[in-house]
């Protein structure tokens, strides 16, 4: 029981460390099968949380968590490049070390900014905070300096997977009602980005969204 907290902050740095490797990488293949590790440290942390802090809705979240987030919606991304033949090299807006730069900008931001938080949190892992705040960053970062549609939808996915991992380690859980609220926007999420990116391929034989600033331009 007492070294639960331990395995928690453990859990939470491999989240971290994840965002930071979907950040500098650029297979597509292998965003997501980072986001699809990152999704199962997000279920062991769920449990692991609801055990010690007896809250069994965080069981139902963290299997919530492992059937969208580490099987079906991996499986979904990897059907969908192989259907769309999606080039493996994704281009960046900044190079690697840029990127890796900017990042640990935004980390030390996103630790400062949860610090006063941190301090009044009664929770288990309330210090995971700043963590799960360096997530969201990281992954917002990632979107918007990624050009091809999938690493977007992911970098999106990941956001989400911060939120829910600052909700669950700051108050111990979210209400039921809530955590299935998130999952059904999550999935209805996923089912339009995925038609979407079906019908800018069509269109365009390419993901590439600036693609879509050209329409804008014709259409004027």
């Amino acid at each position: 029981m007492r070294h639960v907290p331990q395995l928690i902050n453990l859990f939470a740095t491999l989240i971290l460390m994840l965002s930071f490797a979907m950040i500098s990488q650029r297979r597509i293949v292998s965003l997501i099968n980072l986001f699809m590790v990152q999704g199962a440290a997000l279920v062991v942390t769920s449990f692991l949380l609801a055990y010690v802090a007896h809250q069994p809705d965080l069981y139902v979240s963290g299997a919530l968590t492992l059937v969208l987030k580490v099987m079906f919606i991996p499986w979904m991304l990897h059907r969908v490049i192989r259907q769309l033949n999606v080039k493996w090299d994704v281009e960046t807006l900044f190079n690697i070390p840029t990127t890796m730069l900017v990042g640990i900008a935004l980390v030390i931001f996103a630790f400062s900014l949860a610090l006063p938080v941190s301090r009044l949190s009664d929770s288990i892992a309330g210090g995971s905070l700043g963590i799960a705040l360096a997530c969201v960053f990281l992954s917002f970062m990632m979107m918007i300096t990624r050009s091809k549609a999938v690493p977007q939808v992911i970098g999106f996915l990941s956001m989400e997977n911060g939120l829910i991992f600052a909700a669950t380690t700051v108050t111990n859980g979210m209400p039921m009602i809530v955590e299935f609220g998130i999952a059904l926007d999550v999935l209805v999420g996923v089912l339009i980005l995925g038609v979407f990116m079906f019908q800018i391929r069509e269109k365009f034989d390419s993901l590439d969204i600036h693609h879509l600033e050209a329409l804008k331009e014709v259409t004027r």
